[in-house]
């Protein structure tokens, strides 16, 4: 049997879910996810960043929402599969961004930008995907300017008890289930509670940050702890 990496098939998933990719994000995630990318937006636009890269853009909801609350501000999104770029490129064209947000086939691992050319690099629930999250993180170093920024939404789990039961009690058994039902593709649904599972926890990954070159890494709880933004200066 062929073996495929973990890219291939994060690409195949996502490019099978791409059509209900929004609709059941937000019916999953009670739309609690815009209020976590709303506070991204607000944090970038702190930052004073123009020249953005968002990694991992998906449909694009990071990246609009960006271009539409960060004046003269810049977007370049980015992401494995093509199908959810085809959905992100209609939203850019009914928002009237297409000035500002281009978009592109891209692996975290190899980006065609120059060094120290953006200002900024975002990520929103994709890091987790990412096959090597080292040399992801510091190729994305690599293209952000000194004294830039990361900054990156990604789901955890949280360390309350009763909290963490009924969290994991959800993405574990409705979740694959209501997803399923919608996408006709549960193992997608049951594949992303598993990769959260996986993920390094909060500290871990302050430090594996830390690691590929980035100072003052903080990090802002969501939600009891169901997320975590993590804000990075580059050295």
């Amino acid at each position: 049997m062929e073996k495929h990496s973990k890219g291939e098939m994060v690409r195949g998933m996502f490019n099978d879910i791409a059509p209900t990719y929004d609709r059941l994000n937000h019916i999953l995630s009670l739309d609690i996810d815009k209020l976590w990318r709303k506070r991204v937006v607000r944090i970038v636009r702190k930052l004073g960043a123009k020249q953005i890269m968002d990694m991992a853009t998906g449909t694009g909801d990071l990246a609009i929402a960006m271009a539409r609350r960060i004046k003269d501000a810049t977007i370049c999104g980015a992401d494995l599969s093509p199908e959810m770029l085809a959905v992100a490129k209609a939203k850019v064209a009914k928002a009237n961004l297409a000035e500002r947000i281009s978009l592109m086939e891209g692996n975290a691992e190899h980006l065609p930008l120059a060094d120290t050319s953006i200002d900024a690099v975002t990520i929103a629930f994709g890091i987790r995907n990412f096959e090597n999250k080292e040399n992801c993180l510091r190729e994305l170093r690599r293209i952000i300017r000194t004294d830039g920024h990361l900054v990156i939404l990604e789901f955890s789990n949280p360390k309350n008890r009763l909290i963490g039961w009924c969290y994991r009690l959800y993405s574990h058994n409705i979740l694959p289930w209501i997803g399923g039902l919608i996408s006709s593709n549960r193992s997608a649904y049951e594949y992303l509670p598993a990769s959260v599972d996986s993920f390094p926890n909060p500290d871990k990954f302050s430090q594996m940050i830390e690691s590929a070159g980035f100072k003052m890494v903080k990090r802002r709880s969501q939600s009891f702890g169901i997320a975590q933004i993590y804000i990075a200066q580059r050295v």
